[in-house]
């Protein structure tokens, strides 16, 4: 791509969106090097370095690294020099990225607020995609992801890891072969805090070395705030809040094991700032049930970010894998019932004394090997359906999140009609299914 195309793609999205030509399927053979790109290096984008690196044996590469952070850049580079005793190329913008032909695929974590237009970008420029999770800042952003993948024979993995946990697929088996009983009901728990006043919003001096404008993307253009780069999860521009951010896992689980495969058709959420009085907007404590048409189970999810009790063992007995949160999935059926407490572990406890019964206990970790290694699989088998965690699963189990928080934000108890894809008579609720994009920064209508 020209230095002139690039500047012209700041002017219009619309240009940036025509300016890849559709790609024939990637005609590597089994054998050949995968080369990675790694796209956002803060938090979860040091577990990106490690597990494509530990399939270095499988002939996979990392290439280069981008992140709009100078500083964080830098310690990256030099940490996964120390591990791999190579020093790889660096960027600070992922057009560049994109702009390497050399680049088969890229993994992006990301900020939420970029993970859609980062992905049909990379689409778009020829590249397969790993997103971390929620793959999408709003609902409408699934759509075009989906579009994109089939529209340029992509794979687009999401970064929902627990779909590749071995002990994790085990347990989803027994729930479906009626271990449990009819499963009558599934709650979803994520417990994290307690967290501290993150205080008020206000501008500042951009720290050298950050390229505030990158990172802001898609979203409304505001002065730098420690509070914003530092706690952007709880704000609408940015994140999705703790049902978003840790959530996600948990309701992707409560969706796969029910087989539900559509959007819900009824959701109502409550909650608010009843912990701290500071700048965030996403609830500290909120509760939702979603309703699908048809279905006799409840389903329902709750945060909290203060101090809590535990549940049903989850936290207690049964601790989650960082020792200190209450996360996970409680499944009850007629028969007993399984708690999922973290992603490589699945227990069931039966009949009226709750006596154990089949279970598989892993180390607790996340699983992240093997669903890269499920990736690197289907970017060299060309099959999606290889994928454990494709585009069209990765537009339902975001969407959950998404519809949460715009009950929550509207108040009220919505209705969804998967056919016209628009809450039925709350064009409220609709106006938030799609933000409003930053020039340049468009996610279109049509990819």
């Amino acid at each position: 791509m020209s230095d002139s195309n690039r500047r012209q793609f700041l002017k219009s999205s619309a240009v940036l969106l025509a300016g890849f030509p559709a790609v024939a399927a990637n005609s590597k053979s089994p054998n050949d090097r995968i080369r990675v790109a790694l796209v956002g290096l803060r938090g979860r984008g040091r577990d990106h370095i490690a597990s494509f690196h530990a399939l270095a044996g499988e002939n996979v590469e990392i290439a280069t690294m981008c992140d709009v952070d100078q500083s964080v850049l830098d310690q990256r580079i030099a940490d996964y020099q120390k591990l791999s005793g190579k020093r790889v190329p660096c960027v600070n913008d992922m057009r560049k990225v994109l702009d390497d032909k050399s680049i088969d695929a890229v993994g992006f974590a990301t900020p939420n607020h970029w993970h859609a237009l980062g992905t049909i970008w990379a689409c778009q420029a020829g590249k397969d995609v790993y997103v971390e999770k929620p793959g999408t800042h709003d609902f409408m952003e699934g759509k075009r992801i989906i579009d994109a993948a089939r529209k340029y024979s992509r794979i687009v993995q999401h970064g929902t890891q627990n779909r590749s946990s071995p002990n994790i697929v085990e347990g989803i088996q027994k729930l479906k072969e009626g271990v449990i009983g009819k499963v009558y009901l599934a709650r979803g728990i994520a417990f994290k805090g307690p967290r501290p006043n993150i205080g008020t919003i206000e501008g500042e001096v951009t720290p050298p070395g950050l390229d505030w404008d990158k990172w802001q993307g898609p979203a409304p253009a505001k002065p730098y705030s420690k509070v914003i780069h530092k706690f952007w999860h709880q704000l609408w521009d940015y994140g999705n809040g703790d049902i978003g951010n840790q959530g996600v896992h948990e309701l992707d689980i409560m969706r796969w094991a029910l087989g539900l495969n559509t959007h819900p058709t009824k959701v109502a959420s409550m909650g608010g700032a009843f912990i701290r009085q500071d700048s965030e907007q996403a609830p500290q404590v909120q509760t939702v049930m979603y309703e699908w048409a048809g279905r006799d189970v409840s389903f329902s999810f709750e945060t909290r970010s203060g101090l809590t009790n535990t549940e049903a063992g989850l936290g207690a007995e049964y601790p989650f894998l960082d020792k200190k949160n209450v996360v996970g999935v409680i499944f009850i059926g007629t028969e007993g019932f399984m708690i999922i407490p973290d992603y490589s572990s699945y227990r069931t406890f039966l009949g009226p004394k709750r006596t154990p019964g089949p279970s598989k206990v892993g180390e607790g970790d996340i699983a992240n090997v093997p669903h890269f290694a499920n990736f690197i699989k289907a970017v060299r088998s060309r099959k999606t359906s290889d994928l454990t965690a494709g585009p069209e699963e990765l537009h339902l189990s975001a969407a959950l999140p998404h519809f949460a928080n715009i009950a929550y934000r509207t108040g009220r108890m919505l209705r969804f009609d998967s056919k016209t894809e628009k809450f039925v008579g709350d064009e409220e609720a609709n106006r938030l299914l799609r933000r409003q994009y930053r020039a340049g920064f468009l996610v279109p209508e049509k990819v």
